[in-house]
């Protein structure tokens, strides 16, 4: 059962899936020349990264298949390695790797 902490933090995960997925709907090449939309995009990576370690064990032990700590470990180097951030590797991310976090997200918020 997900309790109400990690409701919330899901919640916030999800919505934040759902606004990249809008920044991003114009496409890869878009992405690339839209400094705002990359801004958006980073942002929101960073803070719902900040969610997933706030998430209980409960939950991370239900979906061994997410990668958890290098969701967290995104966070870091969004927050203090930015210089050294590539956008071809976040275009990764938000093209492969959400979505099955928002499946994740999903699951939990309908148990």
């Amino acid at each position: 059962m997900t309790n109400d902490r990690d409701r919330r933090y899901l919640t916030y995960i999800r919505d934040s899936i759902a606004l990249i997925q809008a920044r991003t709907r114009a496409g890869r090449e878009t992405f690339l020349r839209d400094v705002d939309a990359q801004d958006a995009v980073l942002w929101r990576l960073e803070t719902l990264a900040e969610a997933t370690g706030k998430l209980s064990q409960d939950v991370k032990d239900r979906h061994p298949e997410m990668r958890w700590r290098g969701i967290y470990a995104f966070r870091n180097i969004a927050a203090h390695a930015y210089l050294d951030l590539r956008l071809d590797e976040v275009w990764e991310i938000v093209e492969q790797h959400l979505p099955a976090l928002m499946i994740v997200a999903d699951d939990e918020l309908g148990r």
